[in-house]
């Protein structure tokens, strides 16, 4: 697959809808949750955040749906790795 990230777009809805379901990987490798969804400005069409869910709960507390800035992507391809996450675990409130 091989998309491009960062400042990049991700161009189409095919590969949009391609990124449902991929498993988010924190940069030291653990898993944090699944692609639900993507946010796209209607201005610029570039992707802004990934919706996340299933979240680790290790790693969220409640295991909450979490939207990840699109600047914090490192790279797609079978999976999605991250470049950065806050520290862990991220408080419910």
């Amino acid at each position: 697959m091989g998309y491009t990230t960062g400042d990049d777009m991700v161009q189409g809805e095919d590969v949009m809808t391609r990124l449902s379901g991929l498993e988010v990987y924190l940069p030291d490798g653990r898993r944090l949750g699944l692609v639900h969804d993507a946010v796209i400005d209607e201005n610029t069409m570039k992707c802004t955040h990934l919706f996340v869910r299933e979240t680790d709960p290790e790693l969220v507390e409640g295991s909450i749906h979490l939207a990840v800035p699109w600047r914090w992507v490192r790279g797609i391809d079978r999976i999605v790795v991250l470049r950065w996450f806050p520290p862990t675990p991220i408080p419910l409130n």
